[in-house]
């Protein structure tokens, strides 16, 4: 049996798929897969039991990557194709059931969202929950970068949009009380996670910190997952970093300002066993209706968020860590 599963190009997308992809495999023993995603999220899927092959899907003008993808698929029949974005090309393959992705249902969380395409029940079922195939040699590379026998703090300060992200000044006033001599995490590593060209964003936690700074700025996608899952907790604005954070088993705590946190919080959160959300006082709506106005510039559009409040949030997510 065989199955195609085409996922999404963005990184937090891509994880939240997992949960999917992993109930299908689980419903058909032997199923042989296929994952085609963007190059960013492609190294989640490699060490998945049952992923025989993973096409990295690179845009091109025209969208003519989705008339390449075809070329490579035509020459064999699926027995399920699930095309979580909607492309003309699975339509044209030789298959036997397709699954796509419908209308978004407002109140649904992404994750409740996929789940529903093949299950009806709720509470989403943990089969459906996300998880990341972290392999041996990613976790060699986080067992040399963490300090051994010392906790480990990971901060995730940057976004794909600047008007996510959180102040900076406020991570660091936050990771100042966490582990100083009388927080939760004394003396703590920090591990500054972001993208290559986010770094400017990022710097002023290293220079604040120093030393105690565990710089994964740029680092590939599975050795940072499996830094993650060796932290005792993330910190971190709405962005494929805490997903993946979240995903691991991290303790995670999700900052939201102008996204939705019902359809996007770090999956077990609100009141998870190992996830949790602290948004603005303002909904997303209204601080998207504030940028478009010119009522509020965008880089204060986190501002609602204090401190005490990311921090009372963090000393509850330790106190109920499994």
């Amino acid at each position: 049996m065989r199955l195609l599963f085409i996922t999404s190009n963005r990184l937090g997308d891509a994880v939240m798929s997992t949960g999917l992809l992993a109930a299908l495999l689980d419903q058909h023993p032997g199923c042989r897969a296929t994952v085609v995603c963007g190059p960013l999220p492609a190294p989640i899927f490699r060490h998945a039991p049952g992923v025989e092959a993973v096409i990295t899907l690179h845009k091109r003008r025209y969208s003519l990557h989705w008339l390449t993808l075809w070329s490579q698929l035509v020459t064999r029949r699926w027995d399920i194709i699930v095309d979580l974005r909607n492309s003309l090309a699975s339509s044209m393959l030789r298959r036997g059931r397709l699954i796509r992705l419908g209308a978004h249902k407002p109140g649904l969380h992404v994750v409740e969202e996929l789940a529903s395409l093949i299950e009806a029940s709720r509470p989403t079922p943990p089969a459906f929950w996300p998880r990341l195939w972290i392999g041996p040699e990613d976790q060699q590379d986080a067992e040399r970068l963490l300090p051994a026998g010392r906790p480990v703090l990971a901060l995730g300060p940057a976004a794909n949009w600047p008007a996510k992200q959180w102040p900076v000044a406020r991570f660091i006033a936050l990771a100042d009380r966490l582990t100083a001599p009388d927080g939760p995490l004394p003396g703590a590593a920090i591990l500054v996670s972001a993208a290559q060209h986010e770094r400017a964003v990022v710097e002023p936690v290293l220079a604040h910190f120093g030393p105690r700074c565990i710089d994964m700025i740029g680092a590939p996608v599975m050795p940072t997952a499996a830094a993650f899952a060796r932290s005792q907790l993330y910190i971190g604005n709405d962005s494929g970093l805490m997903h993946i954070a979240a995903a691991a088993g991290t303790p995670t705590l999700g900052l939201f300002g102008p996204t939705d946190e019902i359809r996007y919080h770090p999956w077990g959160a609100p009141g998870g066993p190992h996830a949790r959300l602290v948004r603005t006082p303002e909904d997303w709506r209204s601080l998207i209706t504030a940028l478009d106005s010119g009522q509020r510039p965008g880089e204060r559009l986190m501002d609602g968020i204090a401190v005490e409040a990311a921090e009372q949030a963090a000393l509850d997510l330790l106190a109920n860590k499994p």
